[in-house]
């Protein structure tokens, strides 16, 4: 059985061949946050276009700016004005943060440390050459490449390609993932359940994952435990980008996912993944198109899909596969789990830094999704742990969507 870092990257590797050039679409820049970029976005001139001053204060000569100096103030300067004249020997000239450093001058004051009487500015510190603003030219020179085909647009992408007029974006198509649930018992959101059925849940959640992921979710609503209507409806997820099942992928006389998929000539790559929650996750190549089928109890399928789906949608997208949201912290009560899986325990992380402490919360196992609500990242048991005392620094898993 594969640990949760091979199976992953057999993922990663089965998918790699898919990355290659995706449809596009042009997407204006103001609409493109978790689009993958399909084009290369340069510089339209020079940025910034003139030195920029980075505080309010005073233009000068560094050479004349020393501490007690005094230095007539002949004008003032703010953001977007335009700027002609040179500034003269033994003046300084007021300037706002933002806007253009006059010609000659080769520093910029802070007016806390000035004092200013009349037109008259005394300085209480030596100036020094170069000090507050950017020089023209310094942060990017003209026609210079600064995103490129395969870059995930976030909110620092948008606005950098906002900045040099890239209004519409060439952008890869997102990729449509077809979200099929499984299982007699699975009624809709907006219907009222009877004693020993339940809500369609996981389809809303794997949903709002998949659009996190950077994908399209198509809702392909369930299908009973019948291999009639789970092979019909797995024919019309195989018309989508990628099919993602959850429930009847256990050992169950009406788990027929895999059965039905065997018979559809699938290729199996996993059929079991040494985790818990989520054991028995099957990945698999049915045609052209790739599979994944996920435990059907919330907590596992949610787990299983950042694991195992997430890196594929990455790579469906035309982008790299993001690593696992991990960070480190210190465990605030001992633990004591079974070795041979790694378990990935519904948490509650707080502070910062070294100073992080998670607990983890009482839950009733892979069912459990209100401590699933509760919990905002997963504590990683190691594979071969069976004790871990209160203090230790362990892996932590953070939900994605509270990142």
């Amino acid at each position: 059985m594969l640990t949760y870092e091979q199976a992953r990257q057999k993922v990663i590797e089965q998918l790699a061949e898919k990355k290659g050039p995706r449809a596009t679409e042009e997407v204006r820049v103001g609409d493109a946050l978790g689009f993958v970029l399909a084009q290369e976005v340069k510089t339209d001139r020079e940025y910034p276009p003139f030195n920029r001053a980075t505080r309010d204060g005073y233009a000068v000569f560094a050479a004349d700016a020393k501490a007690g100096a005094a230095l007539k103030c002949t004008g003032e300067i703010k953001a977007g004005d335009r700027v002609t004249k040179e500034l003269w020997a033994e003046t300084c000239v007021q300037i706002m943060t933002g806007a253009a450093v006059p010609s000659g001058a080769d520093a910029v004051v802070m007016i806390e440390h000035t004092k200013r009487d009349g037109d008259e500015v005394r300085f209480e510190r030596d100036a020094v050459t170069g000090q507050n603003f950017v020089p023209r030219g310094s942060e990017a020179r003209a026609g210079q490449t600064l995103l490129t085909a395969g870059m995930r647009l976030g909110y620092a992408e948008l606005g950098l390609a906002a900045q040099v007029g890239a209004a519409e974006l060439k952008c890869a198509s997102k990729p449509r993932v077809a979200i099929l649930s499984t299982g007699d018992e699975i009624v809709p959101v907006d219907s009222i359940p009877g004693q020993f059925q339940i809500r369609n849940s996981n389809s809303v959640s794997l949903a709002a994952q998949v659009r996190l992921a950077g994908g399209m979710p198509v809702l392909l609503g369930n299908a009973m435990d019948r291999e009639d209507d789970l092979s019909s409806k797995i024919r019309r997820g195989l018309q989508e980008d990628l099919l993602v099942l959850s429930g009847g992928v256990s050992m169950g006389k009406y788990d027929l996912v895999e059965k039905v998929l065997r018979e559809m000539e699938t290729e199996f790559y996993f059929d079991a993944v040494a985790i818990r929650p989520g054991k028995p996750a099957v990945f698999g190549k049915c045609g052209e198109k790739f599979v994944f089928g996920l435990p059907g109890n919330p907590v596992s399928t949610m787990v299983t899909f950042e694991l195992f789906v997430a890196p594929a949608v990455d790579l469906l997208s035309g982008a790299e596969a993001r690593t696992l949201p991990m960070v480190e912290a210190r465990l605030g009560e001992a633990l004591k789990e079974k070795p041979g899986v790694t378990h990935f325990l519904p948490a509650r992380m707080e502070g910062q830094g070294a100073e992080r402490e998670v607990k983890v919360l009482k839950w009733q196992g892979s069912g459990d999704v209100s401590a699933l609500a509760r919990a905002n990242c997963f504590v990683v048991v190691p594979i071969e742990r069976e004790q871990i005392e209160a203090g230790e620094r362990l892996e932590v898993m953070v939900r994605r969507d509270l990142l």
